[in-house]
């Protein structure tokens, strides 16, 4: 939550000045090149290229093992599966049990390539959020023509997380003041009750929110950000690294 609520990790920090069209259209392509390769050399390249440029923005390192945490685990779990059930050149026989677990060669290399495709997406994905705010990225998807309804629902979607979220907050200290959570039986049902009131205040905040939306004017569509125009020298310079990475990308 605390990453959301800031607008950037580094304001004087050249890539977050930068256009977040700009920005947008280079992860995109860098994107293409990720899940297009067939080594595995050149995604991890991008990836520590994303982690070394989020550390010199600032970002704490306990923060990026959070956010890497969830798909390395899907990473790893690609990996073993890979190895052990897809593959044709045994690599090595484990005993367990009484059963023989093979573990196949090609399965691993294909395992391999996978994760590393998966921790350089994930990369370059963290880095347009970390030196990106919300606000500017939905503001590049609109200008890229992705569906208004999208950014809509997304932008309503951010605004009341942190609604639901301070809600939460409040209940469940009222609940921790009142011995809610000693004990499992107490905490499933002082969970269960913070889960049901919450649905309830999503449902009236609904309610309040479109009436205060009507009559303040709403017609269906949000405005958004006026974009300034694009600067010549961000054009080339992000021309010149899309072309440089396009080249290693063939190379590699």
């Amino acid at each position: 939550m605390h990453h959301f609520t800031r607008h950037s990790y580094a304001a004087d920090n050249p890539l977050t000045r930068l256009d977040a069209r700009v920005k947008l259209l280079c992860a995109l392509a860098l994107l293409v090149m990720v899940l297009s390769c067939k080594g595995f050399v050149f995604p991890l390249l991008v990836a520590g290229m994303c982690v070394a440029l989020c550390l010199g923005m600032g970002v704490r390192l306990k923060l990026l093992a959070v956010r890497f945490a969830e798909p390395l685990f899907i990473a790893v779990m690609v990996v073993i599966l890979k190895t052990f059930f897809s593959g044709k050149a045994p690599l090595f026989a484990v005993d367990l049990l009484g059963y023989e677990i093979i573990g196949y060669r090609d399965g691993l290399a294909e395992g391999c390539r996978i994760a590393s495709r998966i921790a350089g997406a994930v990369s370059v994905v963290a880095l347009l959020g970390f030196s990106t705010s919300f606000t500017d990225l939905m503001a590049a998807l609109a200008w890229l023509r992705v569906p208004r309804g999208f950014i809509e629902i997304a932008l309503f979607a951010w605004r009341y997380l942190f609604v639901l979220f301070d809600d939460a907050q409040v209940v469940y200290s009222a609940q921790k003041n009142r011995l809610g959570y000693v004990g499992y039986r107490r905490g499933l049902r002082s969970f269960g009750t913070l889960a049901g009131t919450l649905v309830i205040k999503a449902f009236d905040n609904s309610q309040t929110v479109t009436t205060a939306m009507v009559q303040r004017g709403y017609d269906g569509t949000m405005p958004m950000l006026k974009q300034k125009p694009f600067r010549a020298a961000e054009i080339i310079l992000s021309l010149l690294f899309v072309v440089g990475m396009g080249i290693v990308w063939r190379t590699i």
